[in-house]
This record gives C-alpha cells, structure tokens and sequence, in this order.
C-alpha cells in the first residue's frame, strides 16, 4: 500500500504513476517548492494544492485538479499563491471577501429569513414584495455594489410617482437587509465585509418623508349611527360574510386588538368559561391573555354556534381566515358617515379607557404595550382578574356612548339547546 505521504519533485510522469488510495487521501510533496502538494483519493480525483502556515494556522488551499490544470501551470499557480502568502496576503479570506462581495440583494434576503425566524409571515411577504415590486432591478445586483447616489435616486423617484411612505417604508427594508449581511458576514476580526450601509445617505441628507402619526378615532357622537351600521350587516338577509364582519369590528372595538390578531384568532384560544383570549404570538411576541366582557361572552357564544373551521372569523368559503374586508367596511362608512380605519378600534379602545381615568399600567396590559424605562411597572404584576374590571368599564362605556342596550343574548329554546336571538327569528319564520 502506498504511503499516505510522499516526497519527491512533482512532474507529468510522477503524477500520471502517483497511486490513488483504495481508503482516505494521499498526498505527494514537492521538494523543488515547499509547500506545492498533489492529493489523490479513492475516486481517482488528483488536486493540486498547497499547504501553508497563515496566521499561525496550516491552511490547505485546492489549486485544481489535475487534467484541469497540467502540472507546470499548477506549479505557477502555487508559485503565485505562495508569494502573496509571504506578503500577508490570506487567500482563503481574499476568496471568501470575493463571495461575500457577489452576494446579491435576492441572495442576502433569502439567508435574512432563514436567519429571523421569529419575523411572522405576513412581514416577510410584505418584504418580498416591497424587493419585488420596488427594487426588482436591483434583485440580482451585488449588495455591495448598491450606492448610496442610487439610494438617493431611488428613494427621490418612489416619493414622486406613489406613496411617500411607500418610498420609506422600502428604503427600511433595504436597510434592514444590508444590517443583517454586515453582521452576518464578517471578517476574522469580527468587521463587516460589507462596510457601507448606503441607506444611511437617506439620514445624513435628511431625506426621509415626514410622518405623521395617525391620531384618528371614532367620536363619541360618530359611534351610535356606527353601531347602527356594523349591526346592519347583521341583517337576517345578508350574507353570513356579513355577519362575521360585523362581529370582527366589534370584537377590535371591544378588546383594542390588532387587525391581524383578531383575525387569525382560533377558537381553541378562547375560553368561554374562564372568560379570556389568548394571543399566543401578537406584534411584541409577548402572548397575551384578555379579559372578555359580558358583552363579548355573548357575542363569542354566537360565533361559536356557528363557526366552520378553527377561525373565530373563518375566511371566504370557510377557508383560512378573514382578510381584511374592504367592501363591508366600506358600506359601514358609506352608511354611517364615519371615516375609520381599523387601527381606528384600537385608538378608540385606549380613548375611551384613559377618559375613564383607568391606570395606564392596566391600560398598557389590556393593549399589549411595552412598558420601557419605567422602573415602577417593573413592580406591578397585573393578572387577569385585576384587569377584568378594567375591561367591563369599558365595554360599558362603549354601549352607553352607542345608545345601546346589552346585544343579542344567548338563549334557551326548546330541548334546552343554546341558540341565538337569530337563529330563533330565523326558526319562526320558517
């Protein structure tokens, strides 16, 4: 069996009789140039290598294979690979720097989400779509080759033709791309690779949009004939879409959830015996469990009767969950007068909770806020029970401001089945 290391001074002839092992790898070793080596292994392969001490580490450095490369063209290969090694140079990192510099804009965004796993999946899309649809040209291009002059450009042209905080909004995304390589790929000190964030030009020049905070609610005086016009989607006639819109309004204006979060909610995180709902993953992905109102006790009871799927609000065709329906709001806008978004519930939930002089600690754990550099909240545990209160006197005040009695209760028809005020109109008129 051959001998796992040779030396001798490598040429055609040698190279062409240098056994290949039937196990492991061979090496033959140059004694005209040290550090030139031949590696041969059971598929018959022959590389070209050198071998060499680079910051105190031996580093082994694959030239090409043998047929790819003759062996003279290796031996200059190595001569010049060596040189630079005398000088300093490592070229395992110079190649690495090279790939890290050719990696594209789509290829740093695929290894960003494999990375933020805790990013939910709506925020990826919109990610993706933002790259798509507003850098697709700019998808297959080196991120180190992204200026900070066609940031600016860029940045000038999406403001003037749509939205300006559109044009924002994919600048930050760009950002966050670029953060996320400069941390990901970095050199054996730890520095960046990529050492220019470009987007910061957009900070430096001062030339991100204004932006104005939305401050919108539904006014006292707005919320009777918006009551009035949610509970008309309730009509017996319409669709039963109808009625699971108008049920999601109320439940955003009654708990100050997210749009998202009470879309996606599942009955299995409703409790209608203990009276709560949990959000297991919401915005700050901290899980929160609320509190649920007589009022909302009724309505979920309601729901439940007549759910489909696993969604409190199931979506088109008991598929999924309910997107967010544009046309149903629009009637209640068109019918009501009232202008609203639905971040407008939840502005409207903490209106109506801090005019009533509620603690803001119970406010922030109703709505899910953070409560930064606030010592004191550090002391306060607020559990379910504490907040139940809180909550009812919203939910008062809000039938009280909409001229409303206690909605439809859950009665007891024949057989002692629960049925709704409905379904027992439904049933008479049968």
């Amino acid at each position: 069996m051959a001998s796992k290391n040779r030396k001798t001074k490598i040429t055609k002839t040698v190279v062409d009789r240098f056994p290949c092992p039937s196990i492991g790898q061979t090496f033959l070793r140059d004694t005209a140039l040290q550090g030139f080596a031949l590696r041969a292994n059971p598929s018959g392969l022959k590389t070209f290598i050198i071998e060499k001490r680079i910051n105190g580490k031996v580093r082994r450095i694959t030239l090409g294979p043998y047929g790819v490369l003759t062996t003279e063209q290796a031996r200059r290969e190595a001569q010049k690979m060596l040189g630079r090694i005398a000088q300093g140079i490592d070229p395992i990192a110079e190649k690495e720097r090279k790939a890290v510099l050719s990696t594209t804009l789509w290829q740093a965004f695929e290894e960003f989400k494999k990375a933020r796993k805790h990013l939910n999946a709506r925020t990826l899309y919109d990610y993706e779509l933002v790259i798509k649809s507003k850098l697709g040209d700019w998808k297959d291009k080196p991120l180190a080759n992204i200026t900070r002059k066609m940031v600016s450009v860029r940045h000038q042209e999406l403001g003037a033709k749509g939205s300006k905080n559109y044009a924002d909004l994919t600048m930050r995304t760009l950002r966050s791309i670029v953060n996320f390589a400069q941390a990901r790929y970095t050199d054996d000190d730890g520095y960046p690779l990529i050492k220019d964030n470009p987007v910061t030009v957009l900070t430096l020049t001062r030339a991100w949009h204004p932006k104005k905070r939305r401050q919108t609610v539904i006014k006292r005086h707005q919320l009777p004939t918006w009551f009035e016009a949610v509970y008309d989607l309730k009509r017996p006639e319409n669709q039963e879409s109808f009625h699971i819109v108008a049920d999601f309004l109320l439940v955003l204006l009654f708990t100050g959830l997210r749009r998202q979060e009470a879309a996606q909610l599942l009955w299995k995180n409703v409790d209608l015996k203990d009276r709560t709902l949990l959000i297991p993953d919401p915005k700050n992905h901290e899980p929160l469990t609320l509190p649920l109102s007589d009022f909302l006790i009724d309505l979920l009871t309601e729901r439940k009767e007549l759910a489909v799927n696993g969604h409190v609000f199931p979506g088109r065709d008991g598929q999924g969950y309910l997107i967010e329906p544009k046309r149903q709001i629009q009637k209640v806008i068109e019918q009501s007068n009232v202008s609203f978004t639905i971040h407008d519930l939840r502005r409207t939930f903490i209106t109506i909770a801090d005019s009533l002089e509620i603690s803001p600690y119970a406010i922030k754990r109703l709505v899910n806020h953070k409560m930064k550099e606030d010592v004191t909240s550090g002391y306060i545990i607020s559990d379910i029970d504490r907040l139940r209160g809180p909550m009812q006197r919203i939910t008062d005040s809000l039938l009280e401001y909409s001229n409303k009695e206690e909605p439809k209760k859950v009665i007891l028809l024949e057989g002692g089945h629960k049925k709704t005020a409905r379904r027992k109109r439904a049933l008479e008129a049968i």
